[in-house]
């Protein structure tokens, strides 16, 4: 059996942290009552208030049916509200409502002692080196996945 090229076994750890990384998160935050979905979702609604139900579905990358379950929680649970989009009648925009920032904190707390908890004991520039690396990574990934949406390989 060949041993893995530098590059698979850095592809290979990516997916591992990222999985580490949620399976920590969602142990500390089971307390809050959320699933990772629901979380992630107000996540997005914070930052991009009045995106509609379609475009948050495909940042979640899940169906648009399971985002609607997603949301009508998120609705009755009076963490988010739908507004009529005044360009589509057929559309809602999802926006923070009562709740909202109250459960955010919380998220951002926990979110927060992770991250400091991660990185202990790594450099700033290592940290910003890193970033820069996965920065590039991403922007060519986006370019793949464009490319492949209008049909090229």
């Amino acid at each position: 059996m060949t041993e893995p090229n530098a590059q698979t076994a850095f592809t290979y750890t990516i997916v591992d942290v990222a999985r580490l990384m949620r399976r920590v998160f969602d142990r500390r935050s089971m307390h809050l009552g959320l699933t990772r979905a629901q979380w992630r979702a107000m996540h997005y609604i914070r930052l991009h208030p009045g995106l509609n139900q379609t475009e948050l579905a495909e940042t979640l990358d899940l169906e648009a049916i399971a985002v609607g379950r997603v949301v009508d929680r998120l609705v009755k649970d009076g963490y988010v509200e739908r507004r009529e989009d005044p360009t589509d009648r057929r559309r809602w925009q999802l926006h923070p409502a009562g709740k909202f920032d109250e459960m955010i904190e919380s998220i951002n707390r926990i979110a927060g002692a992770l991250t400091e908890q991660m990185f202990a004991g790594i450099a700033p520039d290592q940290v910003a080196a890193s970033h820069e690396v996965f920065e590039k990574i991403k922007a060519t990934l986006l370019e793949l996945d464009l490319a492949g949406r209008n049909g090229k390989r």
